[in-house]
């Protein structure tokens, strides 16, 4: 039985998750039209998969995995520019907080703008969007939010490292906030009931991220690190994992497999609900296998960094079995490497006092970890 701190953590992340009311089941889609313009077809083409779509993405990811410098290749942009225009919260609830609306109004940041190296369907989304939090010095990471972050969070935690010398672009991801498509109210096309897609928005991220640290160059920022959150964690370990310009890395919960967190995790239910009855578990971490973390553990290893894994006692989106497995690879391959459980959950993580001293560690290892 759960002590009384858990079910009590427990009905809290619950409550927390139901906020979110706007969640749409979709059925199953291959996607297979996403793999086009992918890397390491090794002479296959789209239409080859359509007739068994599992069996193509099975072989897909195994040649992804095998090759995977390939897959993440990306010629850097030549339109990169700032912008400065009004901050806009861009909500991904059904009713937005009409208190955070007013809070920005007014308010100008400035903006980093490029066009992804990665195309999809969805101009919007291709004009990528980094806000721009400026520190002397030659420190700068790239942060990632989690999933269906809205454009405002994670501003304290920049300004925090500012004050530490250290400079922040805060990446908004594929189809988040100023990126997200018209006809979505979330962002549902970055994690999805379409496989193709979805590894389709994990590869734009980690290029986009590779795109940033391009620009830090180009300003004079050598020690250059990331931080990221949830799928942000997710994407941030991939692009470390094929860049050896990371040096620092903070892993703001940490799970394995792509699947394995879709399929147990509280905040994606509703993709399990509309594709179970087509595809099982291990097919699914096998048809993701080159968005997954756990896949890359070798390519991880090539170069030298520091690492912080922070990951949560009471989750039930990123399960703590999960993240504990992920530390023991993490050992298993002898990395430099730090651990810190917080006694809360994946959403309570975001609450108070839990986003205090979840900031205070990111913040603290950031600061002597370059």
């Amino acid at each position: 039985m759960p002590s009384r701190y858990a079910q009590w953590m427990y009905e809290w992340e619950h409550r927390l998750t139901s906020v979110d009311n706007n969640r749409v089941v979709r059925p199953l889609e291959w996607g297979v039209e996403w793999a086009g313009d992918w890397a390491c077809r090794n002479g296959c083409s789209p239409g080859h998969g359509v007739e068994n779509p599992l069996r193509f993405f099975l072989d897909y990811n195994r040649r992804i995995v095998a090759t995977s410098d390939e897959f993440y290749s990306y010629k850097s942009p030549k339109d990169f520019r700032l912008e400065r225009r009004e901050i806009q919260v861009f909500s991904t609830r059904e009713v937005p907080d009409p208190k955070l609306e007013a809070k920005v109004k007014g308010i100008y940041g400035e903006f980093l703008r490029f066009t992804s190296p990665v195309k999809t369907p969805h101009p919007r989304n291709d004009l990528v969007n980094a806000r721009w939090f400026p520190a002397r010095g030659r420190r700068a990471v790239v942060l990632l939010p989690h999933w269906n972050s809205d454009a405002v969070s994670y501003v304290g935690l920049c300004r925090v490292l500012n004050m530490l010398g250290i400079a922040v672009l805060r990446l908004s991801m594929p189809y988040h906030d100023i990126r997200m498509p018209a006809d979505i109210k979330r962002a549902d096309y970055a994690v999805s009931a379409n496989i193709g897609r979805t590894m389709d928005a994990a590869r734009q991220g980690v290029v986009d991220i590779r795109c940033c640290l391009d620009w830090l160059e180009e300003h004079g920022y050598s020690q250059l690190g990331v931080v990221g959150t949830s799928l942000g964690s997710c994407y941030a370990f991939i692009a470390a994992a094929h860049d050896p310009r990371i040096r620092v890395a903070a892993f703001n919960h940490a799970s394995t497999y792509f699947a394995d967190v879709v399929w147990h995790g509280q905040s994606t239910r509703h993709i399990r609900q509309g594709i179970e009855e087509r595809i099982n578990l291990e097919e699914l971490r096998n048809v993701w296998l080159a968005i997954s973390p756990m896949s890359f553990f070798e390519q991880f290893s090539r170069w030298p960094r520091k690492s912080l894994i922070i990951y949560a006692d009471y989750d039930l989106t990123f399960l703590p079995e999960f993240s504990r497995r992920i530390v023991a690879e993490f050992a298993t391959h002898g990395l430099d490497h730090k651990v810190v459980v917080l006694p809360c959950g994946h959403y309570t993580t975001g609450e108070t006092p839990y986003k205090y001293m979840d900031g205070w560690h990111l913040a603290s290892f950031l600061r002597t970890a370059f």
